[in-house]
Order: C-alpha cells, then sequence, then structure tokens
C-alpha cells in the first residue's frame, strides 16, 4: 500500500537526499507541503514532483526550466503546452551534452598526444643517458 503522505525523514531516506535540499525546493515553490504544527507534511504530488525534480537536475536542467515543466503540468491543456516545452528543453540539453561530449573528445585526443610526446623524449633521454 503506497502512504498518501510522506515527512520529509521519509522523502529524505526514499531519495538519497538531504532535508535541507528538500527544504530547499520547497523554497524554490517545486513542494508544497501543508503543515501540522511544525512538521511537514508532503503528498503522493510532492513526491512525485521531487522525483521529477531529481531527475530534471540529473539530466541537466535547470531548476527555473523543471519548475516551468512542473507548473505547465498543472495548466489544464492535458499536457500539450508542457510536453512542448520539455521538448523544446530537451533538444537544447542534448545539443548542449553532443557540444560537451565533443570538447572532452578533443582534450582527450589532445592530452594522449602530449602523453606521447613525453614518453617518446622521455625514452630519448634515458637512451642517451644509458649510451653516454
Amino acid at each position: 500500500v503506497v502512504a498518501e503522505t510522506y515527512t520529509i525523514a521519509q522523502l529524505s531516506q526514499e531519495f538519497g537526499i538531504t532535508p535541507r535540499a528538500i527544504r530547499f525546493y520547497e523554497d524554490k515553490n517545486l513542494l508544497s507541503p501543508t503543515r501540522q504544527g511544525m512538521n511537514r507534511i508532503y503528498s503522493r504530488r510532492d513526491r512525485a514532483r521531487l522525483a521529477l525534480i531529481l531527475r530534471g537536475k540529473r539530466l541537466g536542467f535547470r531548476l527555473d526550466d523543471i519548475k516551468e515543466m512542473l507548473d505547465l503540468y498543472d495548466h489544464g491543456d492535458g499536457q500539450i503546452e508542457q510536453m512542448q516545452f520539455t521538448l523544446e528543453r530537451s533538444r537544447e540539453r542534448i545539443a548542449e551534452l553532443e557540444r560537451q561530449r565533443q570538447d572532452v573528445d578533443d582534450a582527450i585526443r589532445e592530452l594522449k598526444d602530449i602523453v606521447k610526446m613525453i614518453e617518446r623524449e622521455l625514452a630519448a633521454r634515458r637512451a642517451a643517458e644509458k649510451a653516454a
């Protein structure tokens, strides 16, 4: 049976994040728990939103974009606007990651060339020392 409500400790443990991180998302209006005295009570909706926030972060989306994606879900247009926004941001993120991958590949190639050059130079100097 899935719980209808969750404490900050339960969500923290389930998602492997700190209560401070959850409060941060609350401060950014990404989550909206109710209060029982001093305790925050999170709904299934908050739990689902937290899962989406963490997924968005893992994929490299900015919190502003994640917030807009989540807010558009509540828009009531069958999520068409949300899907269109998410599609555009996802395409942008793919392009950005592909540029980063190319930069990393270029840096690796350059470093490998440097390593080969240094290895050759070291071998030549060591050979010269032995011959002397």
